[in-house]
């Protein structure tokens, strides 16, 4: 389907498809932006800065809409009709601890993450991060991604789906590393609140 909608529609279609990620839509980037430059390579229907434009141009769409249902409507929304486009708890979740851990700066290199990508609009939005400051760091986060995804698509030519089988590999490794770090920050917090509750003195009873 999604190279159907890239060969019919051309560069609309690419905005279509980076819409619907960066929506929390599991359309992956790692397919639209690849094949796309494989078509600039075979026969030139794309170019790499226009499909770089097209592609981060979806990608603020998609980002700004669920910014701004993030903003209005808030968790009990997202979590009640979330379900309908493959959201689930957990990964509002993943997207709310990332946010939440560091900060608006997540919305910039977050966009090269599995996972997290797709869904960390949603935070900013519910945390009322600055509108502008949230389309700079999206916007600066995507081209870069999209460029390196249609320029690899570029370089392999034929070969352009090889690259699934190594993000493939890539997503797995990324999202161990993400539990990892997670489990590293709970285990750390609960054992820095530890010591400082037994480094408190003990208060000395009233007298009666």
């Amino acid at each position: 389907m999604i190279l159907a909608i890239i060969t019919a529609l051309g560069y609309p279609g690419i905005v279509l498809l980076m819409a619907l990620e960066s929506a929390c839509i599991p359309v992956p980037s790692e397919v639209v932006m690849p094949f796309a430059g494989y078509l600039a390579f075979r026969d030139g229907t794309f170019d790499l800065i226009s499909l770089t434009i097209a592609g981060t141009i979806g990608n603020l769409i998609g980002s700004i809409t669920v910014y701004w249902i993030g903003l209005k409507a808030g968790r009990p929304f997202v979590l009640r009709y979330g379900k309908y486009v493959m959201l689930r708890k957990r990964h509002l979740d993943l997207a709310e601890s990332w946010f939440s851990r560091y900060g608006e700066a997540t919305t910039f290199f977050s966009r090269m993450l599995p996972i997290v990508r797709t869904f960390i609009s949603l935070p900013a939005g519910m945390a009322k991060m600055n509108f502008k400051k949230f389309v700079l760091f999206t916007t600066a986060g995507s081209v870069p991604w999209n460029f390196a995804l249609a320029y690899i698509g570029f370089w392999l030519g034929p070969n352009w789906e090889e690259i699934l089988a190594w993000f493939g590999t890539f997503d797995i490794v990324i999202v161990i590393a993400i539990i990892a770090i997670i489990a590293f920050l709970i285990v750390h917090h609960y054992r820095s609140n530890g010591k400082e509750t037994a480094s408190e003195p003990d208060k000395p009873r009233q007298e009666e």
